[in-house]
């Protein structure tokens, strides 16, 4: 049984059970800035866990892609050399939202696992654990399914703490948690494989004998701060079953990387290194971490230097350098994105749609590393210089690992070759300390300010500014709940219905009034719950009260007008740069828009100016804006596009403008696209790699820039005594004056340098029969400092020369060694020398070095002291 047929048998049997199938979440969660990545199944069901939000359905069934790369999941290096660790997986999962508990789903499990239904698996080769004050689950599954005591093992508290255990749950340190049950396969049951390990909660269980291949856990329970368990009342079941380590059940392996999809992988690996597949872990590692560097791009991530980004950027670097063990020094990496689109694109269809994208940001990265490893060298050679010793410290290995990506083994090789070592335990303190940091940076928190318990909130926003009768369901001051608020007070409203926008699809929050609170931001408590946050101006107000809710409209308008364009020049970026342009964030207020948007390099002038075009023609025909809400699958099929970072509940909306753009959008805007006015794009930038940001104004915000910069031009054709009309060919004028002025300061210059190196020949002294001129100047720098260097040479023939000038607190150091000394004598060692007496280091070749400083009150004595560095180098 292949991996597509495991993942679709399980998701055929739980259906027929009556979950409803849900489709994968991206990997980068949906508004949950708690989580790095998708790292299970639940991940997408959390809000529902927790009682934000509800769904049409009780019973779920999904295949989840996960990725575990950073922080709490973080098993990067062990990836490769272990069986089963990957940094991208797929969990197949059933969920039940207060329908069934702890009867059903071990029945749904053992059926499916041990049956023709799902995979005949014999029944003698499992063995189950509960948690070990779970007597409910214990007796269910000895009397209800026939589980042998002997193959039911209890699992205590065995991390270090009460309810911190392998066998119970928890969502964070307080909220939503219970027991789990396990079951664990057998792969050598008769010992004949050899393979090392013992069941769980035994000393050896860490073996390859025993797998875990289904964990259900049962929440049942609501932890408080102080340890507190209070019994749920709707108890939910979680499952979790890996689809690599049950396939390679499936395919008589216990190792994940022998089944299909990593047979095909491995083999393009060997082919393009010219090998036999498996013949090393670096062929495993690149077949890994392609699946997680293109998904992940596919889902909108693109390598940095910082968050996800730099997660990613990790991966693929530890990719590359695997390939450059194998001997490929050329990018490889891009080319496997299409053995792995033929291997997943029928199960993962936006592999297929983004193919050409993925393939460029690899292709882009593997170029940009290349130049990293040569800055590497360069950081790597400046600390070797700079060292007091033989070691090269600990932090300087892990900043050229961690923040540059260079190869640690490289770094060792070349400690190696110039009869140095590295301070490896340095290195494993500062990586210690950054997995903490990391772990940290990625907890997993449930922890809320608002507790609100009734009911959502209607907006009635999209048909107008005002609710005469709106009624305060809840007030809040300092996140607790009270029954008033007075003049003065600071505090959170909940209405029963609104006309308010809360900020969500890069729409920021309305402003406004609620009686006499003014309203200074607006934003989603949980689910559908708004709160207005803002201060009591006059009077008071009390729950159960009737007022009037009113929403500034100026405020309101230009941000309708602001959303509306952006959905347009989503439209036209797409129209003009091509269908890879996806949205990767935006933000929307009433002064403009910005505009995040996948593309490999800065827009041309002419592409800007088209995409503009296009925008005003949209105006100008000022179609009608119109909205319609219906299922999510129906949406999409009807050509509506879904936004970056965004989360979508089975019911959306869809935000249809003529024939010129459909988009899932739950914002306010426009009525007809002529209400926009004007269209300006005001900034293109980049903002990481592969991701380009557009600004835009506009209506009056688009007119008034249009006059700001008239103003500017008018300011500047005045300074220059110019009309506007002729201020380009008078700048033209005076560019060409002062490139002739720059000619002639450089011809004095060297006339400078020239009289100066007669002058300094003369100071040359011998030093052990070589010799040296070790000199201060004054007047004298930059090219006119190289080109007196190249004088000194031809005239003294055999020399080592370090000449050294200051200007202001700014010190330029160059140092020359004639080529028949170059062999005792390196120019680089002898301006680090000098540069480090003035503040400074610097570098290059043998023959020509230079550096800078910032101690210019010390380059005399620096000076004077070259004479016995060089005698000791003689």
């Amino acid at each position: 049984m292949n991996s597509n047929e495991v993942r679709a048998r399980f998701l055929e049997y739980f259906q027929s059970k009556g979950h409803t199938l849900v489709a994968s979440s991206p990997l980068v969660p949906g508004n949950d800035p708690t989580l790095l990545f998708t790292n299970a199944g639940m991940v997408q069901f959390k809000d529902v866990f927790t009682g934000q939000d509800q769904r049409p359905y009780q019973r779920a069934v999904s295949s989840q892609k996960c990725v575990r790369a950073g922080g709490k999941h973080n098993d990067l290096e062990n990836v490769g050399y272990t069986a089963r660790h990957h940094t991208f997986f797929e969990m197949l999962g059933n969920f039940s939202f207060g329908d069934y508990f702890k009867k059903d789903a071990i029945a749904y499990a053992w059926e499916f696992i041990t049956t023709e239904v799902g995979l005949n698996i014999d029944p003698k080769r499992l063995l189950v654990t509960v948690y070990h004050s779970d007597d409910e689950a214990y007796e269910l599954w000895r009397d209800m399914i026939g589980v042998p005591a002997d193959r039911i093992v209890r699992i205590g508290d065995n991390k270090g703490a009460p309810y911190a255990s392998d066998n119970f749950w928890a969502m964070g340190d307080t909220g939503p948690c219970g027991p789990c049950t396990e079951i664990f396969y057998d792969h050598d049951p008769d010992g004949s494989k050899g393979i090392f390990g013992g069941p769980p909660g035994s000393p050896d269980e860490d073996g390859d004998r025993w797998i875990e291949i289904w964990n259900v856990v049962f929440m049942q329970f609501d932890r408080a701060a102080d340890g507190t368990m209070t019994p749920l009342a709707k108890p939910c079941v979680d499952t979790g079953m890996g689809l690599e380590r049950v396939t390679a059940l499936m395919q008589g392996t216990n190792d994940n990387y022998q089944i299909d999809i990593f047979q095909q992988l491995v083999g393009e690996v060997a082919r393009l290194a010219g090998q036999k597949p498996y013949a090393n872990a670096s062929q495993k590692v690149i077949a890994d971490h392609i699946r997680a560097t293109a998904f992940l791009i596919a889902d909108g991530v693109l390598p940095s230097n910082e968050g996800r980004g730099y997660v990613l950027r990790r991966i693929m670097r530890r990719a590359i350098r695997h390939g450059y063990k194998l001997g490929l020094n050329e990018p490889f990496f891009f080319k496997l994105v299409a053995p792995l689109t033929q291997i997943m694109g029928d199960a993962y269809p936006q592999l297929r749609a983004q193919q050409a994208q993925i393939e460029q940001a690899i292709a882009h990265e593997e170029d940009s590393f290349a130049v990293t490893l040569d800055k590497g060298m360069k950081l790597l050679d400046d600390a070797i210089a700079q060292m007091q010793g033989t070691q090269i410290p600990g932090e300087v290995v892990f900043k050229l690992y961690d923040t540059y990506g260079f190869p640690l083994d490289l770094t060792a090789d070349i400690a190696r070759e110039r009869q140095l070592t590295m301070d490896e335990v340095g290195y494993e303190r500062e990586m210690t300390a950054q997995r903490q940091r990391a772990r940290a940076a990625s907890k997993f928190t449930t922890a809320v300010t608002i507790v609100y318990e009734g009911a959502d909130t209607c907006f009635v926003g999209y048909d107008g500014l005002r609710a005469d009768n709106a009624t305060i369901l809840a007030l809040y001051r300092d996140g607790e709940a009270v029954q008033a608020l007075n003049a003065g007070d600071h505090g959170i409203v909940v209405l029963d219905n609104t006309p308010f926008y809360a900020e969500g699809g890069g729409q920021i929050g309305d402003k406004g009034t609620i009686g006499g609170f003014a309203v200074v931001d607006t934003q989603k408590i949980k689910g559908q719950v708004f709160g207005h946050h803002g201060v009591v101006q006059s009077g008071t107000l009390t729950v159960g009260q009737s007022v009037t809710a009113t929403v500034t409209e100026s405020i309101r308008r230009a941000t309708m007008r602001n959303h509306s364009a952006t959905h347009l020049l989503h439209r036209a970026l797409r129209d003009v740069l091509g269908a890879h342009v996806a949205q990767k964030g935006s933000l929307v207020n009433e002064s403009r828009t910005r505009f995040d948007f996948s593309h490999p390099q800065a827009m041309t002038p002419l592409q800007i100016a088209e995409v503009e075009d296009r925008v005003n023609r949209a105006i100008l025909a000022n179609v009608a804006v119109s909205a319609e809400v219906m299922p999510y699958d129906d949406a999409i099929k009807a050509g509506a596009m879904a936004l970056f970072g965004e989360k979508y509940g089975d019911q959306v909306r869809v935000l249809a403008m003529g024939g010129y753009s459909t988009e899932l959008c739950g914002g306010t805007h426009v009525t007809r696209t002529g209400d926009i006015g004007l269209f300006k794009i005001v900034a293109e930038s980049g903002v990481a790699a592969g991701v380009r940001r557009v600004e835009a104004v506009t209506g009056e915000n688009a007119l008034a820039y249009l006059r700001e910069r008239e103003d500017v031009l008018r300011r500047a054709a005045g300074l220059l005594k110019a009309a506007p009309d002729e201020l380009a060919n008078k700048i033209e004028h005076l560019q060409e004056h002062a490139r002739a002025l720059e000619k002639d300061l450089g011809a004095l210059k060297d006339k400078l340098a020239a009289s100066a190196g007669g002058d300094l020949t003369a100071q040359a002294v011998e030093v052990k029969g070589v010799k040296l001129l070790a000199a201060q100047v004054e007047g004298i720098e930059g090219g006119a400092l190289r080109g007196l260097l190249d004088q000194l040479k031809q005239k003294l023939g055999s020399a080592v020369i370090v000449i050294g000038t200051a200007s202001g607190d700014k010190v330029s150091l160059i140092a020359g060694v004639t080529a028949d000394l170059t062999g005792k004598v390196k120019a680089g060692e002898l301006v680090n020398f000098v540069a480090s007496q003035v503040g400074g280091k610097g570098g290059g070749r043998p023959d020509m070095a230079q550096a800078g400083g910032t101690q210019p009150q010390a380059l005399p004595a620096a000076i004077a002291s070259v004479a016995e560095w060089l005698a000791g180098k003689l």
